[in-house]
């Protein structure tokens, strides 16, 4: 706990120290959106406070940024909001690398909404932090038996219920099935290992066109991409030595040019654009990619595919498993919240919303309807999901994913060899406690 409470210190001072910082809003009213630029201002707390025609204000934060996902978030409030006569739901913009520096500077301020969706391994900390509150009592008739257990248990503390899973995910291999073709190669496949992997790459690397590229990115979409090489090599979160061969393949394949060295500053928007753009032959990506592909490139011929294992004699590669969780903000008067979550509960609404974000619904039953079962792309996420874990889980994730990511950087850049990235890494994970 000491720790916690230094990097709350720490980010607090931080963003404190920043000038020339205000909100910002975008959008129109038709779409409920406000955008809080970086170091922004807090959104006003309005729970208890009415809206229009005397409705009490429903105020959502998430860092939704694709279009699909951002149509979601538009379909949900619309439907929300014109199911009951109680409540008028908004949300707000915070960007993805702003996100964690907002809600410690709302737990030290007060200034929050009613509801946080959130990157699932975060919700412990935050837990831990005092920002949710504990809806147990008031959620009693919500079957959470029916929710997939390990989304479920990143809601939970001591038993008591802080939200609902919103979403799950992992990440798999996209392939340009036109690029593979032209060169000859065989589609990688559930036997596809590192070395084959390279060389694929290698292949795929000329006229412009580099042959892989994932998101490295210094925040926690980078450890949430770059993990699962590690664990796929035998290491751990805690045991980054273990799995220093991951470490190994990034560094070759990026000074050979064919992992691109852009990675280490790429977001998976930014991963996916360039795989749009016929940039890159292959991607490591998630399933809310799918409907900006099918939007913006529908004529790209594409696959998706596990990825690669470590070698001939290893099991599937270990994907990390990702997606969101919705968090009710403790508050005087949290009931707003709750309707909320108990309207993203009914299951048609989670499957709907899930099928236009791009990713697979939290409850059993729901994930197996026909849209995700029936897809050969969906099916290949549904398969890698079979050998995703957690990140964590721990109160003290973001200091675990912050050390991951300096040594990630650090790798990637060439800054350090393999080894010694792996031994500093290593240390800065042991000193979390």
């Amino acid at each position: 706990m000491k720790k916690v409470m230094a990097l709350i210190l720490m980010l607090v001072l931080t963003v404190s120290m920043i000038s020339g910082c205000s909100k910002k809003t975008s959008g129109t009213t038709s779409d409920q959106s406000t955008d809080v630029t970086q170091g922004g201002a807090m959104q006003e707390e309005t729970t208890g406070k009415t809206g229009s025609a005397g409705k009490k204000e429903v105020v959502i934060w998430d860092y939704f940024e694709t279009d699909a996902q951002k149509e979601m978030m538009k379909t949900l409030i619309d439907g929300f909001n014109s199911s009951q006569t109680e409540f008028v739901a908004s949300h707000v913009y915070v960007p993805f690398a702003d996100y964690e520096k907002q809600l410690t500077l709302g737990v030290a301020s007060g200034e929050l909404p009613d509801l946080v969706i959130l990157d699932g391994c975060d919700m412990a900390s935050f837990i831990s932090l005092g920002l949710f509150g504990d809806i147990t009592g008031q959620t009693t008739d919500i079957e959470w038996n029916a929710y997939i257990e390990g989304p479920l248990s990143s809601t939970m503390k001591d038993g008591k219920h802080y939200g609902v899973p919103f979403a799950t995910n992992c990440t798999a291999l996209f392939y340009n099935k036109d690029m593979f073709d032209a060169a000859k190669l065989a589609y990688p496949d559930e036997n596809t290992t590192w070395a084959q992997f390279r060389e694929m790459a290698k292949a795929l690397t000329k006229d412009g066109v580099i042959g892989f590229g994932n998101a490295g990115t210094n925040t926690d979409e980078g450890t949430f991409q770059c993990l699962q090489w590690i664990y796929t090599a035998g290491g751990s979160y805690t045991d980054i030595k273990g799995g220093v061969k991951a470490f190994d393949l990034m560094q070759n394949m990026i000074e050979e040019g064919s992992w691109s060295k852009e990675s280490v500053n790429w977001t998976q928007s930014d991963v996916c654009n360039n795989f749009i753009g016929e940039n890159l032959a292959m991607m490591q990506n998630g399933p809310w990619q799918i409907p900006g592909i099918a939007a913006n490139a529908p004529d790209l011929n594409y696959g998706v595919t596990v990825l690669p294992k470590f070698d001939e004699n290893s099991g599937q590669a270990t994907s990390i498993l990702g997606g969101e969780n919705m968090g009710a903000v403790s508050k005087d008067d949290m009931s707003g919240a709750v309707a909320f979550i108990k309207y993203y509960d009914q299951t048609d609404i989670m499957i709907k919303a899930m099928q236009q974000y791009g990713s697979f619904p939290p409850k059993t039953e729901a994930a197996k309807d026909s849209y995700w079962t029936s897809d050969p792309i969906q099916k290949a996420f549904i398969t890698q999901l079979n050998t995703s874990i957690p990140r964590g889980p721990s109160a003290l994730w973001p200091s675990y994913s912050a050390a991951i990511q300096q040594g990630v950087q650090e790798v990637m850049t060439s800054a350090k060899t393999p080894e010694k990235a792996a031994e500093d890494t290593q240390a800065a994970v042991d000193a979390v406690e």
